[in-house]
């Protein structure tokens, strides 16, 4: 079946909130079908997890047009007690991802001419 993504099997370290979240940090006007691909999920758990992250506060969107702009709280602590307790912020977490992608970009050998 076309635009379903292949099912993964296992554990991963990042949740699906945070991938979604991490996908519109890199780009905030991402279309829910964009983020879906980026994140290996249907449109429908991106809706329902872009609603999570709204309700709670660690997300908002501006409608401008026929797209969404969305705008992340990184001053929000997370939610896990671990995680809150120690006041590590949204902004923090996708600070380490976007650091640990630019690393992977450098040591990538076929970005070398």
């Amino acid at each position: 079946m076309e635009g379903v993504p292949e099912p993964h099997a296992g554990w991963t370290f990042l949740t699906n909130h945070a991938r979604v979240l991490a996908t519109i940090a890199d780009d905030h006007t991402a279309r829910i079908r964009d983020i879906a691909v980026r994140c290996r999920l249907t449109e429908r758990a991106v809706q329902k997890i872009i609603s999570d992250l709204e309700r709670d506060g660690y997300l908002s969107h501006r409608r401008e047009g026929r797209s969404n702009t969305y705008r992340i709280e990184p001053n929000k602590v997370l939610r896990h007690p671990a995680e809150a307790g120690l006041g590590v912020t949204v902004a923090s977490l996708l600070s380490l991802l976007a650091q640990d992608e630019a690393e992977r970009a450098a040591a990538d050998p076929s970005d070398t001419p």
